[in-house]
């Protein structure tokens, strides 16, 4: 089967059809009005859609990074592969790597085992990332790394080892990560234009760096529901999932959804039974097989437990639906509200504010010191800054220039290279360009406020532009980050 990015591949009902009451849902969404930021949600029941929505400018069609849900997808492949038999769980990790490994190795390494780097049980104490994601070898780095602990005896989050059986798994297929997992699970699914990052060494990221849309991880979570059976076909394993989602390992995390214990590179959750693929800044995917439900969201917030917990509240108890009074699942007026809500729901640019004449910056180029991504020089429109929708052109220290149209009380797309992304989860990704929208609005006399969002990303980031006679200062801030979401004063002078 062909399809397009974000098609539907699931049928869709109404809540009430479904034994579910409308109201839930829209609690759900009236929880979010001051909280975390939603960029898309689907909510599955027996297999049906019965809410979905895209807060524009994100939509249905564009996939989004999932960061750490890509672990899921990961674990996935290990299942093909223990299945078809090229790898057993209980494999030492040093059978498949030991050309990378240091010459006279830690024998607690020689101890380590595919299934501890599905556990993140794999022996290190404290984060591995920065450690190996700095360096041009990963998989080198993570097996040189010291080990603290007897592998199988203490949880660390690690996506370092995630990354290892993607390496793994390259090397037995002779595949990357995602090329093995298309004529096995994205195309029984019908999940097209699915990307990857790769590291340095040119393969697949595994812990983080994949973007799908939200219908894929839909039909992911309804997979994983259904027992690996899609369609009445087989299509994981018989009894991965069972294997894959229990609880293999205490967590021994202080946040209360992180602290419910680790399968393979699922998390279990608070509510009985229920488990998650869950990627940084919002990106989930929950698997609720009591209710027979799903729900996935993509975000961008630091939030996740705040997100979480909406769910548990609102949600959860309605998709059991059993018991509920006909009454409160049959309410046509609360259907139409939630229909109307998540027709068009919508992130606003920043607001307009009155001014007269042109906005800042009118037709001036503004030379730029220590701008992040390499930013030489801004070249603004004849409209300036938030009074009027305009262009600005961008010069990069590499010699490239690019326009990027920018709204005034209005989103305005265009596209970008791909931006680089705060903290160290960033790979080498795929070709082409990335879809942004931005957006201007003049704040006071001499100052504009600038949002720019890449629209398969997370993030967005705000600009809060000062000008003083001929002298700019610029504060970059992005709304998520593993560090400081601050970047820094940036300084210019306006030349032209």
């Amino acid at each position: 089967m062909v399809t397009m990015p974000g098609q539907r591949r699931l049928p869709r009902s109404a809540p009430a059809e479904q034994g579910v009451p409308a109201r839930a849902i829209c609690d759900f969404l009236d929880s979010l009005d001051d909280g975390p930021e939603l960029h898309s949600l689907m909510v599955l029941r027996h297999g049906h859609v019965i809410a979905e929505g895209w807060w524009h400018p994100y939509r249905r069609e564009l996939p989004h990074e999932l960061y750490s849900l890509s672990k899921s997808f990961t674990s996935t492949a290990v299942g093909f592969a223990v299945a078809e038999g090229r790898l057993g769980i209980d494999d030492l990790v040093l059978d498949h790597l030991g050309d990378l490994a240091p010459a006279a190795p830690d024998p607690r390494l020689a101890r380590m085992r595919v299934r501890h780097l599905l556990t993140m049980t794999a022996g290190h104490v404290g984060w591995t990332d920065d450690r190996v994601f700095s360096t041009e070898e990963w998989a080198r780095a993570f097996l040189a790394l010291p080990l603290d602990a007897e592998p199988g005896t203490a949880f660390q989050y690690n996506t370092p080892a995630t990354y290892v059986l993607s390496v793994i798994l390259q090397r037995l297929t002779g595949e990357r990560l995602l090329d093995y997992l298309r004529p096995r699970l994205l195309e029984p699914l019908g999940i097209e234009g699915a990307t990857w990052e790769q590291s340095p060494e040119g393969v697949d990221t595994g812990g983080f760096g994949l973007s799908a849309t939200t219908e894929d991880l839909a039909c992911f979570g309804q997979l994983y529901l259904d027992d690996g059976v899609w369609q009445g076909r087989r299509v994981l394993p018989e009894g991965w999932v069972a294997e894959a989602t229990r609880r293999h390992t205490d967590s021994h995390i202080d946040t209360v959804d992180w602290a419910q214990g680790y399968g393979y590179q699922f998390w279990r959750c608070r509510p009985t039974n229920v488990y998650r693929g869950d990627g940084a800044f919002g990106q989930f995917c929950v698997v609720m097989p009591d209710q027979d439900a799903v729900v996935v969201t993509t975000a961008g917030t630091q939030d996740l437990q705040g997100v979480l917990d909406r769910m548990w509240e609102h949600l959860a108890p309605a998709l059991g639906g059993e018991g509920r009074h006909a009454d409160a699942v049959d309410d046509p007026a609360a259907q139409a509200e939630l229909s109307s809500r998540l027709d068009a729901p919508a992130i606003a640019p920043p607001a307009p504010v009155a001014a007269e004449g042109p906005g800042v910056l009118a037709a001036r180029r503004v030379e730029l010191d220590g701008a992040p991504a390499g930013v030489r020089a801004v070249t603004v429109g004849p409209e300036g800054l938030g009074a009027a929708p305009t262009t600005l052109e961008v010069e990069w220290a590499h010699g490239a220039v690019e326009r990027v149209a920018v709204g005034a009380g209005a989103w305005a797309e265009g596209t970008l290279p791909p931006p680089p992304r705060p903290g160290v989860l960033s790979g080498v990704p795929e070709e082409g360009r990335v879809p942004v929208v931005a957006a201007a609005a003049s704040a006071a006399p001499g100052e504009a406020l600038v949002q720019v969002r890449p629209i398969t990303t997370p993030f967005a980031l705000d600009l809060a532009v000062r000008v003083d006679g001929d002298v700019v200062r610029i504060d970059p801030r992005v709304n998520v980050s593993f560090e400081n979401p601050d970047l820094g004063e940036v300084t210019g002078r306006v030349v032209g």
